[in-house]
């Protein structure tokens, strides 16, 4: 890291480093071990009050050994996310001494538990939707076992290296690095002559534009917010180092509390659902009666669904050219390599996805409603679920173009079919809330000595860390709204740097460089890491 010395304060504003070794209150020990038993004591109550509700049979000791160690990982990711992310959220309260470092962490490891239990769910399934169709769909075999293990393992690996060094590094870009290295390695361990899809290239670079574009807003608007405060708040004091270790004034203190609470509200709420869909993908493969279906849909969606489902089923079957529909199963085979060769706009294809809409109408209605599918019938109708919402979405990238009228009917099918699919267990948002929660407390030193003290020449000042937190409140909470995997890290500490670029405080570039090093290698490394993890997990298998 750096070795540049900040420029001196001011005469009679010296500056006082933050004690950022002082220990927590010898009760915090009992209290942290007891929330981390009370977490995965409830999430064991749920796994198992939702297999006895599902009606499904108990797990084999095997299978259940393995699940609780695939969930063990997830949220050992989500732990080494709190302390390595949330870092950021406290710096600026910390520097600028408007709370005292414990006291800081604390109040962060609380708000991120907050964003994860109070978050709406958009952005749980965005980074699932990167990886490769087949395994999602046998999630529940080896291969779908060793795909969790190794994206998991290997972003906390990445992680936990950038951590040592001190580099704010995003846990979103190396989760999606790991994804990445799983889905290239699938596909080239297949066979020769049979067709596995790899990376999801269209979804892949919707989520590379958010992550890129998310730190370049990051350092322009906070730099933009800055200069706007200049001119026209007229207070000396809140463009001032702070002085010795006293506290701002209050009404600044209050400001950069608030900026605080917003930047651990929104990093919990966004970075929290990404384990959230991950642990959803785990359950489903290992309990697909439980978890494949959302079985908390009630009566009253049934006949919304069997309408949404007969009308796409008329706009496939209008593009299906006469050609035959084939049998559920021979469909199911058919979209399937249609999805993994991209090749979807063909009157084939549209034949079989008529042909398992109708079907997924047809037992809807036959079982009244979701919640009454029985367990056999819960993986093949999951399945057929995924595949007509993926085709779905992929359809116009695959070149089909619709409509006004067919576009917006076959829209409100794939969110239909979504809403059937995609759920959270309450159980798991409260055991992925204390993972993140409890990690936020744990190592967070070394990145908020970086953050505080290592991107600018001189101190950070009351309205530098305003308008950073500021910015990286709104952008990552806008993101959720979209369902957009962005990183706290790369937002608030590019924030950070433009408002030091701003204030004409210049930059310590060796820091910068360090951080654009790491923000470039992340992808790279993770791929690596994963794709390796991957081959030697399916050997071990």
């Amino acid at each position: 890291m750096s070795d540049v010395a900040l420029k001196p304060a001011p005469v009679g504003h010296v500056f006082h480093k933050p004690d950022l070794q002082k220990g927590f209150h010898p009760s915090t020990g009992p209290v942290f071990l007891l929330l981390l038993i009370g977490g995965i004591g409830y999430a064991v109550y749920g796994l198992l009050s939702d297999i006895n509700h599902s009606g499904s049979s108990p797990l084999a000791v095997g299978a259940f050994v393995l699940l609780g160690l695939a969930l063990l990982i997830a949220l050992g990711f989500e732990f080494v996310n709190g302390f390595h992310d949330t870092a950021n959220a406290v710096a600026t309260v910390i520097y600028t001494h408007s709370m005292p470092p414990v006291a800081a962490v604390i109040w962060s490891g609380c708000f991120n538990f907050l964003g994860v239990l109070l978050s709406s769910g958009a952005v749980a399934y965005s980074v699932i939707t990167l990886l490769p169709v087949e395994l999602i769909l046998q999630v529940g075999s080896a291969a779908g076992y060793a795909m969790i293990f190794a994206l998991l393992i290997a972003a906390i690996i990445w992680n936990l290296g950038t951590w040592y060094l001190g580099l704010p590094n995003s846990s979103s870009h190396a989760l999606i690095g790991s994804v990445m290295g799983v889905g290239l390695a699938n596909q080239l361990m297949a066979p020769a002559g049979q067709a596995t899809s790899g990376v999801e290239w269209n979804q892949a670079l919707g989520v590379f534009r958010a992550l890129l574009f998310s730190p370049v807003m990051g350092f322009v608007l906070s730099a933009v917010l800055l200069l706007l405060l200049k001119f026209t708040v007229r207070r000396k004091d809140l463009y001032e180092t702070p002085k010795g270790k006293e506290p701002p004034p209050l009404w600044i203190r209050g400001l950069l509390i608030l900026t605080c609470t917003g930047v651990s509200f929104a990093h919990g709420g966004n970075d929290g659902q990404k384990g959230m869909g991950l642990i959803m993908l785990i359950l489903i493969g290992a309990a697909p009666t439980a978890y494949a279906l959302n079985r908390t849909m009630s009566d009253a969606d049934t006949p919304r669904f069997v309408e949404t489902s007969a009308s796409a089923g008329d706009i496939f079957r209008g593009r299906a050219q006469g050609a035959a529909e084939p049998p559920a199963e021979q469909a199911r085979a058919l979209v399937g390599e249609a999805l993994r060769t991209k090749d979807l706009n063909k009157p084939e294809v549209y034949a079989a996805l008529s042909s398992l809409s109708a079907e997924i109408g047809r037992q809807v209605k036959d079982y009244g409603a979701i919640q009454r599918v029985p367990a056999a019938a819960t993986p093949n109708m999951r399945n057929d679920m995924y595949l007509a919402a993926d085709a779905v979405r992929l359809l116009p990238k695959a070149g089909a173009q619709f409509s006004p009228e067919d576009g917006a009917a076959l829209k409100r099918y794939e969110t239909t079919l979504e809403a059937g699919t995609r759920f959270i267990a309450d159980w798991v948002k409260v055991s992925v809330a204390v993972a993140l929660g409890l990690g936020t407390m744990v190592g967070w030193r070394r990145i908020v000595e970086t953050v505080g003290e290592k991107i600018g020449k001189t101190h950070l000042t009351y309205a530098q860390g305003a308008s950073a937190e500021l910015v990286a409140a709104g952008t990552i909470g806008l993101a959720e709204v979209y369902g957009l995997p962005v990183s706290t890290t790369h937002i608030l500490s590019s924030g950070v740097a433009g408002t030091m670029a701003a204030n004409g405080s210049g930059l310590q570039w060796s820091t910068v460089r360090n951080m654009a090093l790491a923000w470039v290698l992340t992808l790279p490394a993770a791929i690596l890491i994963s794709g390796a993890l991957y081959f030697v997990f399916r050997h071990l298998f």
